[in-house]
């Protein structure tokens, strides 16, 4: 296995980095390049979903982004300590009717000493809004 910096032990500076990493590979919305964050056997909840391995992860990523039209993250550093992060976030998106949705949530991370996650739980409400609404406007 390759190193992914930063690596644990974090401290504010490399978890702050970690953070805007993992921010900006989401926001790529590319499957495969977000799955190399993550270790080969990672384990994951999203929501109410339980999977592990990056194949898994790959084609949770495939499916979420083809209902998730016009996705924008942002993800702030809420705690960490020696090989674990955790990070609050916001997300806004569209679904195929033009809905427009706000995902808000809560990560907790646990690191290989490689720097790759090996462990990601998520817990995520949704709230629909209108397209005025909304405050994560960047250009794809």
């Amino acid at each position: 296995m390759s190193n992914r910096p930063p690596l644990p032990p974090f401290n504010i500076d490399t978890a702050t980095q970690k953070v805007k990493l993992a921010e900006d590979g989401w926001n790529s919305r590319n499957p495969e390049q977000v799955a190399l964050a993550y270790t080969e056997d990672s384990d994951w909840r999203n929501r109410a979903e339980l999977f592990s391995g990056r194949e898994n992860i790959i084609a949770f990523l495939t499916k979420k982004w083809q209902k998730e039209h016009d996705y924008r993250l942002e993800k702030q550093l809420w705690c960490f300590d020696d090989n674990r992060i955790a990070v609050t976030f916001k997300y806004e998106w569209h679904d195929a009717n033009e809905q427009w949705h706000r995902s808000y949530g809560n990560e907790l991370w646990e690191f290989a000493d490689n720097g790759l996650m090996q462990r990601r739980i998520a817990s995520i409400n949704d709230l629909a809004i209108n397209e005025s609404d909304r405050t994560l406007r960047w250009p794809r």
